[in-house]
This record gives C-alpha cells, structure tokens and sequence, in this order.
C-alpha cells in the first residue's frame, strides 16, 4: 500500500444505451470527494433507478480506501438532447398521481416543468429497457484508480513536508543536548543558594554537617528531575521513526494513525523541556519544537 492523502477528487463520464431507440443514450456521470476522517465514512448520491447499487459501490470503494469522509455522487444525464422520445402515457399519469400526493401534503412544491418530465421520462425508459451495473460499476473502478493516484500524489507532497520539518525539529534537538549540562549545573546552583538561604532563616536544629549533606542530596535529586537529556533523546527516536515511515514504499495499513501517535509523543517531550528549563535559550528551542510540532500534526491528520 502506498502513502495517500485523504483529501482528494476524481471524476468521468461515459455513454451508455446508446443502442436503446426508446431514449438514444444516456450520460453516465460519476464523481468522488475524499477528506480527511479518523474512519472510513461513505455517502451515497445515486439516482433512484441506480438506488440497488449502493452496496456494491460500497464494497468496491472500500477495497481500495481505508480512511476518510468519501462522497460518491452518480448522475444520469440525456446524452443527445436534440431527440426527444414522447413520453408513455401510462408513466405521465404515473407522475401526476405522485404530484398531486406530495402537493396534498405540501402545497407549496413546486409544479414538475416540462423539462422534468422528459427527462424522468427518458431515464425510465432507458432504465426499464436495460442494465447499468456494469456500466457503473465499470466507471467506478475507473474513477477509484484516478481518486487513488491524485490521493497518492498528494502523500508524496506531504511526506516531503514533513521530513523537511523532522529534519528541522533534528536541527533543535542536535542544538538543545549540549546544553543540558550547562542548565542542570545552573538548576543545581540556584537550589543550593535558595537552600542555604531558608536554612539562615530557620531555627533548624540539624547539625550543619547533616544538612549540609541533606542539602547536596535535595539538589542533586532536583537536578535530576530538571536534566531533559532523556526528553531530548526520546525525541530523537521518535523522529527517526517518523522518517522510517514515511520513506518506506509499501506502507503499512493505518500508517496515518501511527504517525499521529508519534506527533502527540513529540508535542509530549517538548512541553517537558519547556516545563523542565529555566534557561532561556532551551526555552526558546521548546517553543520553536512545539510550533513545528503543530505544523507536522496538521498535515498527518491528512494521511491515511
């Protein structure tokens, strides 16, 4: 399986009954809008005499798309519009019953037009006179491979996106590791001199040399609570994973959910530093992490 989009659209049209005298053919139009979705969410739009394939469209359309919200719009059309077959009598008084019934309930709806009744007319002769399923069936298949490959496009255009961002993101962390040893010791620094200052303070009665010794193992246990040495590192495989995934040819199925676990991991460790850090500068590298961060977690969301 290939990387795709979720966001994309196709569309054909084809000639069909046109060996049918009764309405001189017809156009087939079939249409297909994909965006992004958590699940696969199909819509039908068919006319009523093409109603009864539903089912098959929805299982041929699943085969091949896994995620997203997916609208498939099916239209009948007059193919020549110069030849017009006299309406049956019996499907004209068909029709006026059927107006008649919806008028007694809803009187303002509008009167069918002419218009309207031939072509009602003509999609119901050609209708009765022959079946459509391969022919809708075979233009489906046909615009599910052009919504596929405009999807695919669209996933290789995002893929670059987001390495080029990992690689960014990469850039931070590279610039952030050594500084982590410089913001432990100035952690542990600004401890000890708050330390010594509560203790001058208070009417402590330890010994000195036991707070003394209390004091170095407060401020080393707190340098290790502020070291982000493993957040920075953590983060690193994550990104490394997110390029493994996105360079692979044959993708696994689900990959968009995979990446979006690993872009809430990312955003995860970045706060941490930016919690962990009281140094300017490994702030200012958390703040610059989370909105590429962001930026990454937009365009997963389009991913399958």
């Amino acid at each position: 399986m290939s990387l795709q989009s979720m966001t994309g659209y196709a569309s054909a049209q084809s000639h069909v009954g046109a060996d049918t005298p009764a309405a001189h053919g017809l156009r087939l139009g079939l249409e297909i809008r994909s965006v992004n979705s958590r699940y696969l969410d199909l819509s039908f739009r068919l006319p009523e005499e093409l109603r009864q394939l539903e089912p098959a469209l929805r299982e041929l359309v699943g085969k091949s798309i896994k995620r997203g919200k997916v609208e498939v719009r099916v239209n009948l059309d007059s193919a020549v519009e110069t030849t017009l077959a006299a309406p049956d009598t019996a499907l004209l008084k068909n029709l006026l019953n059927i107006q008649n019934q919806v008028r007694m309930w809803l009187p303002d709806a509008p009167l069918l037009s002419v218009s309207e009744v031939i072509r009602m007319a003509s999609h119901s002769n050609l209708v009765a006179t022959r079946d459509m399923t391969a022919d809708v069936m075979g233009l489906a298949k046909a615009v599910i491979a052009q919504l596929c490959e405009a999807r695919h496009r669209e996933g290789l255009k995002l893929a670059d996106d987001l390495l080029s961002r990992a690689k960014q993101l990469h850039t931070l962390s590279d610039q952030a590791l050594p500084l982590v040893p410089q913001a432990v010791a100035l952690q542990k620094q600004k401890f000890l001199e708050r330390w010594r200052e509560a203790m001058a303070l208070a009417d402590a009665q330890a010994l000195p040399e036991s707070v003394h010794e209390r004091s170095l193992a407060e401020a080393a246990s707190f340098a290790i609570r502020a070291d982000v040495a493993e957040e920075i590192t953590r983060l690193k495989t994550h990104l490394d994973e997110i390029a493994r995934l996105l360079k692979q040819k044959s993708q696994p199925e689900g990959v968009g959910k995979r990446l979006d676990f690993l872009i809430q991991e990312l955003h995860r460790e970045a706060n941490t530093l930016g919690s962990k850090s009281s140094a300017i500068e490994l702030t200012r590298i958390s703040l610059d992490m989370k909105v590429l961060i962001e930026q990454m977690r937009e365009q997963v969301q389009n991913l399958e």
